[in-house]
């Protein structure tokens, strides 16, 4: 099982109440998100994947909005602890890369204790034109996990912010901007759905 946070933050304005988007370079517009590292408490992971994502330290949490067990779609996996890639179902074999915990790969195929696993990153997201970044290999199947969680909560802002902004995170800029709840543009999937399940809450 890995643990997954969503941060819908709010602020009242002279439009009414809005909420905080992130529009990702390359695959449109999302909530700040992310894993909670091992041994984190959920609460203070949303706090600071925000901060991180938005640059936002003035923020309260209101409450936990809800907690969703999601299946991964079929051969998707979660990397649940940092792991060595080797080339070979061995632990002797070349080992020419790294994958952190939390990022989503493909399986390709088991052998005794070994799952070779398929990491692409495409151009852009959903509708990709190509594959800009590739990697396949092997690591320790006790490694993966099909299991994720993921707790949603909803912050207020408790101080002043531009009504867009940019931020640097995980390598890339993020354009953060406020949109009225009343009239939210197009969020990625699967993103959409978890604002269709809070926005009662907010």
């Amino acid at each position: 099982m890995i643990a997954k946070v969503v941060a819908f933050i709010t602020r009242e304005s002279a439009r009414g109440s809005e909420l905080l988007l992130l529009a990702h370079p390359y695959a449109g517009n999302q909530l700040p998100s992310g894993t909670v590292e091992e041994n984190e408490d959920p609460r203070a992971a949303v706090l600071r994947e925000v901060a991180e994502e938005t640059g936002l330290t003035r923020v309260r949490i209101e409450k936990q909005i809800g907690i969703l067990d999601e299946p991964l779609p079929e051969r998707m996996l979660i990397v649940a602890r940092a792991t060595r890639v080797y080339a070979r179902p061995d632990a002797t074999s070349f080992d020419w890369a790294e994958f952190r915990r939390g990022i989503w790969v493909t399986r390709e195929r088991e052998r005794d204790g070994w799952t070779q696993i398929t990491y692409a990153e495409p151009d852009e997201f959903p509708n990709a034109r190509y594959t800009t970044y590739h990697i396949t290999g092997w690591v320790s199947s006790d490694a993966l996990t099909a299991q994720q969680r993921r707790y949603l909560f909803h912050l207020a802002l408790a101080g002043e912010t531009p009504d867009v902004w940019t931020q640097i995170s995980d390598h890339h800029t993020f354009r953060l901007f406020w949109s009225p709840l009343a009239a939210l543009p197009p969020i990625v999937p699967p993103q959409n759905r978890w604002v269709e399940f809070a926005l009662s809450a907010l």
